[in-house]
């Protein structure tokens, strides 16, 4: 009679728990970076949307049955957050649910209605050159932006004085949700961001009639 000896099957009790250990720490590291990314695209977009609304906000004052003339940049105090009627005001409040810290974001707006005390005018230089007067204004107020020329300064109308092209510019720092610069990794490619803070800056432009 030949009695074989039966072969020992090897054991693969604990094969799983050990694969799912060493796999663990780069599907953490993947969804971190996942998540923050998935942020960062998430304020570009309420910027971008911010910004446009409040460009078209800032024509159409004259045009509606509500104002006679195009709304005013802000106001020189801290109650631009709760005085409607602005345009720093309505950027404030597109932006309010929408990021962490909407009044940590600087708005510049570029329009006819920042007439300047000194010369009386809304626009500065003359002739193909002619642009919009800015006003910077913050949570705490506006004022005069760089004797009104702006910066980044707005685009010339081609079809001026006919015609004067107005800008909101809005700037915001924010920090990524997971801090860390290994969970930050694709944007720390970006020129926008320098470990795990980011400063995304959107601006839109639209053409106002003239003064």
């Amino acid at each position: 009679m030949n009695l074989r000896r039966p072969k020992l099957r090897q054991s693969t009790r604990g094969q799983s728990l050990v694969e799912t250990a060493l796999m663990l720490p780069l599907l953490l590291l993947l969804v971190c970076n996942v998540v923050n990314l998935g942020y960062f695209f998430l304020v570009i977009v309420n910027l971008t949307g911010a910004s446009r609304s409040a460009t078209l906000y800032s024509i159409e004052g004259s045009y509606t049955p509500y104002s006679l003339q195009e709304p005013s940049s802000g106001t020189a105090t801290s109650t631009i957050t709760t005085t409607p009627g602005t345009v720093a005001y309505d950027v404030y409040q597109d932006l309010t649910g929408a990021v962490w810290n909407p009044t940590g974001v600087t708005v510049q707006v570029c329009t006819a209605v920042n007439v300047n005390s000194a010369t009386g005018n809304g626009t500065n230089t003359q002739g193909g050159q002619q642009l919009a007067n800015c006003e910077s204004c913050t949570s705490s107020g506006c004022s005069a932006a760089n004797g009104y020329a702006g910066s980044p300064a707005p685009g010339a109308d081609p079809e001026q004085p006919n015609f004067v092209l107005n800008q909101v510019d809005i700037q915001y720092t924010f920090s990524t949700l997971i801090p860390g610069s290994i969970f930050n990794i694709p944007l720390q490619a970006s020129a926008l961001c320098n470990s795990g803070t980011c400063t995304f800056t959107r601006n839109a432009r639209m053409r106002s009639m003239g003064p």
